[in-house]
């Protein structure tokens, strides 16, 4: 293929009338010009230019190849001033990933005022539970909430904050059952428990100072959708570990009462991911800082509503 620079120089020394105008115009010797646009027409195996030592004029192949060169230089241009004016202010689509729960419970209540500040930019928020290949997917942002640290990979990783797992059961169940006195005596409990079908169920339980244990309690129920653990909890089925997003709505009701106040049962780390190429573009840049912010002040702000967690 020809030079693209050479073709450039060849429709500014046409745009100005000869090598001398367009030398002046461009800041590029007249010699190097000639020199130039005599390599193009050598690479394109025709003569471009009729030119003496008075006058220039484009040959019949010139002129067809100057309109051509003149419409992709318009559309180069145009390309410049469109990636320019993206790179000036926030614009155009943001694809985000996120979990059900982050989706539901974190950034339905957030993500309006997130949208009005930057309005020309649209938010396409997709939720699933499925680990999605952000790169090959083609998403520009991923809240992922995970219980192990994430692989390192080339994706830019910025922490938000922690999700914990507290142990909850509906009032009526502890009228019938009692009140554990401590995370051994649950394994007399009825448990609704959640993980993996694969290998017996149980919680990992962690306090204040750091003490951890598992405990299994008889499994009244299982499901690996958190809401459906929810349902049975509150017909008084048995004790569930749910994320604290979703147990404190009914635990300012009373629908549902704390087990063990002083333990956790795990949870999740909430991390959003950028693919490296799309991190600087400033409509993702503006989405991802949005998200951390608020993300962040609201797991602070429900920290502290509630006693101390166990550093993770």
């Amino acid at each position: 293929m020809f030079s693209l620079d050479d073709a450039y120089l060849f429709a500014q020394v046409v745009e100005h009338g000869g090598f001398t105008a367009a030398s002046r115009a461009t800041g590029i010797a007249k010699s190097t010009l000639s020199k130039r646009v005599g390599m193009l027409e050598e690479q394109l195996g025709v003569r471009l230019l009729h030119r003496n030592s008075r006058t220039l004029s484009m040959s019949e192949a010139g002129d067809e190849f100057f309109r051509h060169v003149s419409a992709m230089l318009i559309e180069a241009e145009a390309a410049e001033a469109r990636i320019k004016n993206r790179l000036a202010a926030p614009r155009g689509n943001v694809r985000v990933t996120a979990s059900v729960i982050t989706a539901r419970h974190h950034l339905a209540p957030i993500l309006p005022a997130v949208a009005d500040k930057y309005r020309d930019v649209q938010i396409m928020l997709h939720a699933t539970d499925r680990m999605v290949d952000i790169v090959q997917e083609s998403f520009d942002i991923a809240l992922r909430d995970h219980h192990d640290p994430l692989p390192s990979s080339e994706l830019l990783q910025q922490r938000i904050g922690f999700e914990p797992d507290l142990l909850v059961a509906a009032p009526s169940y502890v009228e019938r059952a009692g009140t554990p006195a401590n995370p051994e005596s649950l394994q007399a409990h009825e448990g609704l428990l959640n993980g993996s079908i694969t290998k017996p169920p149980s919680w990992c339980l962690q306090d204040v100072k750091g003490v951890s244990l598992n405990v299994t309690a008889r499994m009244r129920a299982f499901s690996d959708d958190p809401e459906t653990l929810v349902s049975m909890a509150l017909a008084g089925l048995g004790i569930a570990a749910l994320p604290r997003c979703i147990c404190e709505p009914h635990l300012v009701r009373g629908t549902f009462v704390r087990i063990l106040p002083d333990w956790i049962a795990g949870g999740a780390t909430t991390t959003l991911l950028i693919p490296h190429r799309r991190g600087q573009l400033p409509a993702v840049r503006a989405i991802a800082d949005a998200l951390v912010g608020t993300l962040r002040s609201r797991l602070q702000g429900q920290s502290a509503r509630n006693p101390p967690l166990p550093v993770l």
